[in-house]
């Protein structure tokens, strides 16, 4: 793989503002270009395959895995699989962008574990359990059983926090995408 290009990676518990994050830096020309993941899970409404993910079903993801297509991959919730494609980096870095990831923890420990050098970590934080509570409900996506997991598994990524480069929290999201883009600018020129 190339080497040139670098890699933001953002990450966050579901809820957190992470996409919104992301969708912010992509539109203030740093040179990012967004690396679409490939998943297993069903395909919500409004999404589409191809931009926001690949969507693979469990045997295409595990035969992708077996055949080492694969940048990174975790098994997030049982049989939901989410990775980066290797195809999809080399395409960005060909183009002489930066990579920019909007992944799960685990996902983004494991970027930085192959590139330490080469990655900004930045963890986003939601002011509170309750409020990451909150903006999932209001989200309307997932069933209550759905939004129960999440905050679960969330409680175990705000553990991992102090393991990034970066943690905004993200209360205000003008504040927080403001943060976010200083510090990505600041780690590019550098």
């Amino acid at each position: 793989m190339d080497q040139k290009g670098k890699l933001i990676v953002v990450s966050a518990p579901s809820g957190a503002g992470k996409t919104s994050i992301v969708h912010h830096l992509l539109n203030m020309n740093l040179g990012l270009e967004f690396s679409v993941s490939a998943c297993s899970r069903p395909k919500r409404k409004n999404e589409i395959n191809g931009k926001d993910y690949y969507f693979l079903s469990s045997k295409e993801f595990k035969n992708k895995i077996k055949s080492n297509e694969f940048f990174e991959w975790e098994e997030v919730y049982p049989v939901h699989y989410y990775g980066t494609l290797k195809s999809e980096v080399e395409r960005i870095w060909k183009k002489g962008n930066h990579v920019i990831f909007d992944v799960d923890v685990k996902g983004a420990l494991n970027i930085k574990k192959k590139y330490p050098e080469r990655t900004l970590a930045v963890f986003i934080m939601p002011p509170s359990v309750e409020e990451l509570e909150n903006r999932l409900l209001l989200r309307s996506t997932e069933s209550r059983m759905e939004i129960i997991k999440r905050i679960s598994k969330a409680k175990k990524e705000l553990s991992y926090s102090d393991q990034f480069d970066v943690v905004i929290v993200n209360e205000i999201l003008e504040k927080a995408e403001k943060s976010a883009a200083d510090k990505i600018r600041k780690f590019l020129s550098g």
